[in-house]
């Protein structure tokens, strides 16, 4: 009988090789994934070239979607739809230099839905970085999607910027949206604050999603005590990838300016009192019913503490009048440059 191990050495030693087996398991994935996304890109442009050049049709598709279920009757993937799917990737990308390594990064699947759903390049961008960097599962992809993260990410008012060292901020930006969905609250149309905030604990798994992802639950009603008083943050979280504390005050009303002076007390507290050494500057995001975008401007320039202004709604529509405020096309480039530092779950214990 093997004698059980419980010393602190043992339990190093386990995780460190439970970690490199995963790595590896991570890596063979990866390396799977890629090489099918080129047999698929190579599939694609083989169709592609051939109709070009010998003025083939559609059906050129269907026949040799039943001739390779004919010759390989155990290798799926290769549908009439599957194949159409092929061509449209490869002609979709092929004069795009700048998406066509990034595809090989997320399965196919998700490079479909991508591809579909979404038809400008810098969206798909954004979306392909974002579900590679934050691990997201088909069905939190088609719901960020649906909630247009990529519009209210660009258009979110926060002094991140100045706030925050320049390693963090870009990274900081693409975590808060302008507008948060929360379509998923059972919620009359007049509601306290205590009320949303137990409408989100209950539902605290798709609150979670609609933030982003790479987020956790640290706690609600957090107490911080400063002097003979203790206060409150309605909810704390904390985001794996920046390693920061991100402290939630939750607003039913219209945004007020003395919002953020609370927000900014919030945070100079946590971070004398419970962030850690190796914690980046905890960030704080306000969210309230309406804002008006003027003065969260105001409010926000004399603030040295990183803050988000956002607002919540139940629709998953972004208001036409918001659209026109989308930065430019090289201001947007700027801000994806965020996503490039990407996030692999192994890389500590791997050494990258």
């Amino acid at each position: 009988m093997i004698k059980s191990i419980v010393s602190k050495e043992y339990q190093t030693f386990f995780e460190e090789v439970k970690n490199r087996i995963k790595a590896a398991q991570y890596e063979a994935l990866k390396a799977v994934n890629k090489e099918l996304m080129t047999l698929y890109w190579d599939i694609g442009k083989m169709i592609a070239e051939r109709q070009r050049r010998l003025g083939w049709g559609a059906f050129v598709v269907e026949h040799l979607a039943v001739d390779l279920l004919t010759e390989l009757p155990g290798v799926h993937g290769f549908s009439i739809t599957n194949l159409r799917l092929m061509r449209q990737f490869y002609l979709e990308y092929a004069s795009k230099p700048k998406l066509q390594p990034l595809v090989g990064e997320i399965g196919w699947s998700k490079n479909i839905i991508i591809l579909t759903r979404c038809k400008d390049d810098l969206e798909r961008e954004f979306y392909i970085r974002m579900t590679r960097k934050m691990g997201w599962t088909k069905s939190v992809l088609i719901h960020q999607i649906e909630n247009q993260t990529f519009e209210k990410t660009m258009i979110n008012q926060t002094n991140f910027k100045k706030a925050l060292p320049v390693d963090l901020h870009r990274q900081a930006l693409l975590a808060v949206k302008d507008e948060y969905t929360f379509d998923f609250l059972e919620l009359a149309d007049r509601h306290s604050e205590r009320e949303l905030e137990h409408a989100i604990l209950a539902r605290m798994e798709r609150f979670l999603r609609e933030m982003g992802g790479q987020i956790t639950f640290a706690g609600s009603q957090f107490p911080l005590k400063a002097g003979k008083k203790e206060y409150a943050i309605d909810l704390l979280l904390y985001h794996r990838f920046m390693k920061c504390l991100i402290a939630i005050d939750l607003k039913v009303g219209e945004f007020e300016p003395e919002h953020v002076g609370k927000m900014q007390f919030y945070l100079a507290a946590l971070d004398d009192k419970v962030k850690m050494k190796d914690e980046n500057p905890s960030i704080g995001i306000i969210v309230c019913k309406e804002k008006d975008r003027t003065i969260v401007e105001y409010a926000l320039k004399q603030s040295n503490k990183p803050i988000g202004v956002t607002t919540y709604s139940i629709t998953k529509t972004l208001p036409k009048n918001l659209r026109k405020l989308l930065p430019g096309k090289k201001q947007i480039e700027l801000l994806i440059e965020g996503l490039k530092v990407e996030s692999d779950p192994f890389a500590k214990s791997t050494g990258k």
